[in-house]
């Protein structure tokens, strides 16, 4: 498989084209790295390819906060400008002017 250019960045706040939930992208696999067995779980008719983008996102709906992983082809930018409540973002990022979302730097000690 020869990976494309992902079509979203770390920081970017994106939501799912079919699910409602939404979420902040702080990691990128250029194709499919999960297991297969998770892979196999997804309903055949609906389940993505494995030679695109995969994000890694901090996200949540109206009922709970996660950690989701999701194909590129299943994702929109998410303009809504709606505030977040999973914790895990605030930990990891910072709010800029634009909405987008910074990584904090971490301290080392």
């Amino acid at each position: 498989m020869k990976p494309r250019a992902a079509k979203f960045g770390i920081g970017e706040v994106v939501k799912h084209r079919k699910y409602p939930f939404r979420g902040v992208i702080y990691d990128i696999d250029p194709v499919f790295a999960n297991t297969e067995e998770w892979w196999l779980s997804i309903p055949e008719e609906v389940r993505p390819a494995k030679d695109q983008p995969f994000y890694h996102l901090y996200a949540e709906n109206s009922d709970t906060e996660y950690m989701a992983y999701v194909s590129e082809q299943n994702l929109e930018r998410d303009e809504s400008g709606a505030p977040f409540r999973n914790p895990q973002i605030d930990e990891a990022f910072a709010r800029s002017d634009t909405g987008r979302y910074v990584r904090r730097e971490r301290v080392l000690n």
